[in-house]
């Protein structure tokens, strides 16, 4: 039967597989399903870089006399 999700094959060196097995046997979950969450979490700090970077230009490019005041946007 074809696995339902796609993998990832991952090499990791034996201490952080030593690392990775006792923090899923710690938060009682498989090594697959806190590989799973780690990813998607890493994925979010990344995305949350990302617009913290977009942010900062926007700020420091912002001037605040080009700016619409908030009756020119709502009517």
């Amino acid at each position: 039967m074809p696995a339902k999700n796609p993998r990832i094959n991952v090499v990791v060196e034996k201490p952080l597989y030593v690392a990775l097995q006792d923090l899923a046997e710690d938060e009682g979950l498989s090594l697959s399903m806190l590989m799973r969450d780690l990813v998607k979490e890493a994925l979010e700090i990344r995305e949350d870089r990302a617009l913290n970077d977009f942010a900062t230009k926007r700020e420091q490019d912002f001037d605040r006399a080009q700016a619409l005041s908030h009756e020119d946007v709502w009517n």
